[in-house]
């Protein structure tokens, strides 16, 4: 085991990895910008190294300076968290011709899976289904589409968190939609290349964590439900899903598994599938990094996966076996809680925080880096809690989070609680009825209620 770990990213992800440090007896570095001179995590930390100015080019993701800072700190081992630079192959092969271990899985997995045609292709040869589509330059593109047929998704090779994404309807809108995606990939991740696949109609948006050590033993947990999303991005995580069975979810960990060993995966990982109405499932892609929603299959597993990621890096076998990822102790939710405004379009509300009131009770665990007093600034991502519950069931999980929603007050910004109890709310949701439409339905109908004098 390590003696010491350098966590290079800030928050509540930097918090829940100083604590599992901790619970290894292994002593941490916190690195910060000047604008999170406030933040947690460097309470927690056993050092705090500042690394740069606010922007995240000159701090969060400046490869030297965390390079550095873990030098003269004497870190072994550096934890990237996700996010910043967690999914980079760049700073992964850096880390090891520096004589760190990279605490995630290799550079060679990492730039294999990040490009999403070859993700694909290698998905293919492991006999994943993959969703119809075609790779290209934009020529070929426009001339492969009538082929796999309208609608159809625009995609960055390079791409994630909705950059260089766009759904085409109609032929005649897809040579400037092409344009669009490639300038905006282009910007987002120094890559323009694009692919195109069929828009599956009303999908669910489900995923297999995968464990994998050094030694090639992998498992693959129970699924998770990530289809309540906006934007691209996801607002609201469960597990097991509503819309899985056990024959549904024996076939997605076996394909999970059957990728994951199909390019040597070691550490953690998540593969994604698109889940159509008819049952069928696709592949979409390997995120090659600890997940937002890791705690949900903590929770209905009662493993540790952020522990288990760290004994994986330092070489030790893996502690469960296929049987142990797959029992479900539990059901679980969890609410991403932005400092975001829902009235408004989700615009990002950074500011100080005036009052906090923090929920609790059984069965309930919280991931926030927030307290009374400290400034969420406008510079980096706008997650600023989790609110993770877990219950016998879903309905008594849903139950449950109501509960803690209510309880939970934020002072000084809007949240987007507000949005989290109207979704718990809703027949749909309570149903096990909705697609990745569901928060997009949501906000257009409590617009309209707002035009029609609060009237549905």
């Amino acid at each position: 085991m390590f003696n010491k770990i350098l966590v290079a990213n800030r928050g509540e992800i930097a918090v829940r990895v100083i604590r599992a440090c901790r619970e290894l007896a292994v002593r941490t570095v916190a690195v910060y910008s000047e604008a999170d001179r406030e933040c947690l995590h460097l309470r927690l930390a056993d050092e705090a190294v500042c690394i740069g100015p606010f922007a995240a080019r000159e701090s969060y993701l400046n490869q030297q300076r965390i390079l550095c800072a873990a030098k003269i700190t004497g870190a072994q081992a550096v934890h990237p968290g996700y996010g910043f630079l967690a999914e980079n192959a760049s700073f992964a092969r850096a880390c090891r011709e520096a004589g760190l271990v990279f605490i995630g899985p290799p550079p060679e997995a990492i730039a294999a899976l990040g490009d999403k045609i070859a993700a694909k292709r290698l998905a293919e040869s492991a006999g994943v289904h993959v969703i119809p589509g075609a790779v290209g330059d934009p020529q070929a593109l426009l001339k492969a589409a009538g082929a796999v047929g309208f609608p159809v998704m625009v995609k960055a090779a390079a791409g994630g968190g909705g950059k260089g994404l766009r759904l085409v309807r109609e032929p005649k809108a897809l040579a400037s939609e092409l344009e669009k995606a490639a300038g905006e990939s282009q910007a987002a991740f120094g890559d323009g290349t694009l692919y195109l696949e069929k828009f599956i109609e009303r999908p669910r948006h489900v995923e297999i964590q995968i464990c994998a050590d050094a030694q090639g033993r992998v498992a693959a947990a129970v699924e998770r439900d990530c289809t309540v999303q906006r934007r691209h991005q996801k607002l609201i995580e469960e597990s097991p899903s509503p819309a899985v069975d056990p024959e549904l979810r024996r076939k997605l960990q076996e394909a999970a598994l059957r990728l994951a060993k199909a390019c040597g995966y070691v550490n953690l990982g998540t593969v994604e599938f698109l889940l159509g109405p008819d049952g069928r499932f696709y592949f979409m892609e390997v995120n090659t990094r600890l997940q937002v929603e890791h705690p949900v299959t903590e929770t209905v597993t009662g493993l540790d996966l952020v522990v288990e990621q760290i004994r994986l890096a330092a070489g030790e076998p893996l502690s469960f076996d296929q049987a142990r990822a797959s029992e479900i102790r539990a059901h679980s939710i969890e609410h991403r809680i932005n400092a975001e405004d829902p009235g408004r379009g989700f615009a990002p509300c950074p500011g100080r925080v005036e009052g906090l009131l923090l929920p609790g009770g059984p069965g309930v665990r919280l991931e926030t880096h927030l307290y009374c007093g400290y400034t969420v600034p406008s510079y980096y991502d706008s997650l600023i809690a989790k609110l993770i519950v877990g219950a016998p069931d879903r309905r008594s999980a849903i139950a449950r989070a109501k509960r803690a929603l209510l309880e939970f007050a934020v002072d000084g910004i809007a949240t987007t609680i507000p949005f989290h109890l109207q979704a718990l709310g809703d027949l749909r949701f309570a149903d096990g009825h909705f697609d990745t439409h569901f928060a997009a339905q949501l906000l257009k109908e409590d617009q309209n209620a707002g035009k029609n004098g609060g009237k549905r």
